[in-house]
């Protein structure tokens, strides 16, 4: 198994964590159904509970259930379908997955838990103790801010990197030797001109990822 060093054939992939890997979409319905904020028989996302609790005035609300996501109800969320399929696939290639989030180590609002805590025991359950080891410990960083992540991404030397926010990959510090993939499963952007590639699934990442080496091996 090749987790190994940068080479020209292969290929370092960076992977953003919240929204990209972990799922939060029936974690949030949950939670804001709890709470009275929406009803049981509602059918709404995490993007537009986030966006009507903004409507009303309420983005501190939002930031609090976030915190609460992000913290002690992390063990909750799930992982994105193809994630894991992805992370083998790309092993079995010779290519490194590198993990690379913007997270705070506490909420902004709420109880002071340790964010990056809850962040290392949801990998310890979901990756790190799987019998094929699909991600090392030392390829996860949990960046404090934005600035910081964009600097790792640079001096990780990742080929692409995969986000779900068109405005992290439109940041003028963004590296430009490297391939974004914008992640949109709720197909938000598809209709946007983005300078750069818009996929909706895991599936479709592996396969644009396998066809660049393709095409870079022709």
């Amino acid at each position: 198994m090749n987790h190994g060093n940068p080479d020209p054939q292969r290929h370092r992939v960076g992977v953003d964590l919240d929204n990209t890997i972990v799922a939060y979409d029936a974690l949030a319905v949950q939670m804001a159904t709890e709470l009275g904020l929406i009803a049981s028989s509602e059918r709404i996302d995490r993007v537009e509970l986030r966006d009507r609790l903004r409507r009303q005035g309420r983005e501190d609300l939002w930031t609090c259930l976030q915190g609460e996501m992000y913290g002690k109800q992390m063990s909750q969320a799930s992982v994105f379908s193809g994630v894991t399929e992805f992370f083998a696939a790309s092993i079995q290639r010779g290519d490194t997955i590198i993990v690379i989030s913007h997270r705070t180590r506490f909420p902004y609002f709420g109880p002071p838990v340790d964010l990056h805590a809850a962040a290392w025991n949801w990998l310890e359950n979901f990756f790190f103790s799987r019998p094929q080891q699909l991600l090392l410990r030392e390829n996860v960083f949990l960046e404090p801010t934005s600035a910081a992540k964009l600097e790792r991404i640079a001096s990780i030397q990742c080929t692409h990197f995969v986000d779900d926010l068109p405005e992290f990959l439109l940041d003028p510090g963004f590296p430009t030797c490297v391939r974004r993939i914008l992640f949109d499963p709720l197909r938000r952007y598809t209709r946007r001109a983005l300078p750069f590639v818009c996929l909706h699934s895991w599936s479709d990442i592996q396969s644009h990822i396998m066809d660049s080496s393709r095409r870079h091996l022709a």
